[in-house]
């Protein structure tokens, strides 16, 4: 894990000795932010530019864009920092097919509706005559 800080990049570049344009005062002053934050610890991760809205008299605003330098560190483990479990990706329930619900036969009348054994008529009469 890490810690993040942000500051404000430079708007211009201050007086230095031997510094004579802009551009190397600049780079210079910079250069000193990027140095000073390295001794404490952080390194430089990005420059960014963001907008933000601020007011521009009683009723009115208008967005402005600001510069701002990101700089990281690895954050120091403590007992009192709080671990969130691994918690497992969530799977879909398993679930069995579903078989469609049996149609039920119609019914002609004057049929017999009981159950049938397997026999027709021609067999039924064959072993009622067997019996006798």
């Amino acid at each position: 894990m890490y810690e993040y800080k942000i500051v404000p990049a430079p708007k211009k570049g201050l007086k230095a000795k031997g510094l004579k344009s802009a551009e190397d005062r600049f780079a210079n002053t910079l250069s000193e932010l990027m140095n000073r934050e390295a001794r404490g610890g952080w390194e430089f991760l990005r420059a960014e530019t963001l907008p933000s809205e601020e007011r521009a008299g009683f009723r009115s605003s208008t967005i402005v864009y600001r510069s701002l330098l990101v700089f990281r560190k690895a954050r120091q483990e403590t007992a009192d920092d709080p671990v969130l479990p691994e918690i497992p990706a969530p799977t879909a329930p398993s679930v069995a097919p579903v078989q469609p619900p049996a149609t039920p036969q119609p019914v002609i009348a004057g049929e017999d509706t009981t159950a049938d054994d397997g026999l027709s008529e021609a067999d039924d009469q064959d072993s009622s005559s067997a019996r006798a």
